[in-house]
């Protein structure tokens, strides 16, 4: 039965991880990671030490999510920390950057301290299915929607982009993403918009900066960035893996990037952990039918992100030149299938229908609180009328939750 099983593997089920792998990666690099070079502009960073946050930060997410889907034979992707990059753009102008590394390690050490006492995932467990899926739902509705909004900058990429979808999905839905990855890379080419000739592969080294502390930084950028990273980040990635019925402890998961995050973050890393919106994009059925295979996904991207790392900036410049509008609809058409099952799910208990449609709309609706994002106050919302609404201690949904077994 082994030797059946990994013949099968070899011959057929590679194909469709590492296309769902890539996507990731891409939708990743091109979509936020402008915004690694507009905080190193704001720090004032030498081109040698932006080419050492992209080496640590790639390296690093690339190392622990391959040990972590191959431990626990599940598609845990690990990404940098989007928000928290994004609040680093504002916070550098103001942090030595000498004391942001500091900062960078304490809160790398939080996060290690949070996985071993087990806090966060007794809280994952207590959150009502429905919401989780409402949660999920209202993250990734801006995604779908930019996946048809970007009509109004580029609309025969759209249409053509749509269109070769719609198609696949009726004749080999199981390829639908490789085929608009590739009819979109063909008609980029086609038509000048990616010219990818003056691309030169240079190898990054890294460099080290040695840490400083200071009560400055640990309120102004530790406390901040670890919050944001966990309510961002954390949270919404922790429930991608519960709804598509994935159910490793978030212990090991807080304690391995945690690890990561401290070793490389004197080279420059600010903050990686488990990913959310691009986690999407492998840990569904279009990553693999067979769900336990799709760990895979989780070791290619791995991989992918290494060798973006040993060579810098020169790969991550590779990705910001595909126009915006291919990234957001090639990921709002990879996330249509996990959007739609998020919606269901959500809606399908008729006593949870009304806190899990708030979820969605108050986690949609993106409102930026007191720093922190509109995933977290969706999640505050739906919990807070869940408890009003039914008058009971989300402790009794424990014994209804499906996701509440942990390895």
């Amino acid at each position: 039965m082994n030797v059946t099983t990994q013949n099968s593997w070899r011959a057929q089920d590679l194909l469709s991880p590492t296309i769902a792998a890539f996507i990731s990666v891409i939708v990743n690099y091109g979509g936020t990671f402008i915004l690694v070079f507009q905080a190193a502009k704001v720090a004032g960073l030498s081109p040698e030490m932006t080419a050492s946050w992209i080496w640590s930060i790639s390296i690093g997410v690339g190392i622990t999510g391959i040990w972590l889907s191959y431990r626990y034979r599940e598609p845990i992707i690990t990404a940098w920390s989007t928000p928290g990059v994004a609040f680093l753009v504002s916070a550098l102008a103001v942090t030595p950057y000498a004391e942001a590394i500091g900062a960078y390690m304490i809160s790398a050490m939080g996060f290690i301290i949070l996985g071993l006492t087990g806090m966060f995932e007794r809280f994952v467990r207590l959150i009502p299915p429905g919401i989780a899926s409402g949660l999920l739902a209202g993250i990734l509705l801006q995604f779908g929607i930019s996946a048809f909004g970007g009509a109004k900058v580029d609309p025969w990429l759209v249409i053509i982009l749509f269109i070769t979808y719609v198609i696949l999905r009726r004749f080999t839905s199981r390829y639908a993403i490789v085929g608009i990855l590739l009819t979109g890379l063909i008609y980029l080419i086609s038509m000048g918009q990616a010219d990818f000739g003056n691309i030169k592969l240079v190898l990054a080294s890294p460099v080290f900066v040695a840490p400083e502390f200071s009560l400055h930084a640990l309120l102004g950028v530790a406390l901040p960035l670890f919050i944001i990273t966990l309510t961002g980040q954390y949270m919404p990635g922790m429930l991608v893996l519960r709804n598509d019925g994935f159910k490793t402890s978030a212990n090991p998961i807080l304690i391995i990037t945690g690890l990561g995050s401290l070793l490389t973050a004197p080279f420059g890393s600010h903050a990686f952990n488990i990913a959310a919106i691009t986690a999407a994009i492998c840990t569904g059925k279009d990553a693999h039918e067979d769900s336990k295979k799709r760990y895979i996904a989780g070791i290619i991207c791995g991989i992918f992100y290494i060798i973006v790392g040993i060579f810098g900036v020169t790969l991550a410049a590779l990705f910001l030149i595909l126009p915006a509008t291919f990234i957001a609809t090639l990921a709002g058409l990879a996330l249509l299938g996990t959007i739609g099952s998020s919606l269901a799910n959500a809606l399908i208990n008729p006593e949870g229908r009304e806190t899990a449609l708030i979820t969605f709309l108050a986690t949609a609706a993106n409102v930026t609180l007191l720093g922190v994002g509109g995933a977290f106050w969706g999640l505050v919302a739906g919990l807070g009328a869940h408890l009003l609404i039914n008058g009971q201690l989300l402790k009794k949904q424990q014994n209804t939750n499906s996701v509440q077994q942990t390895k």
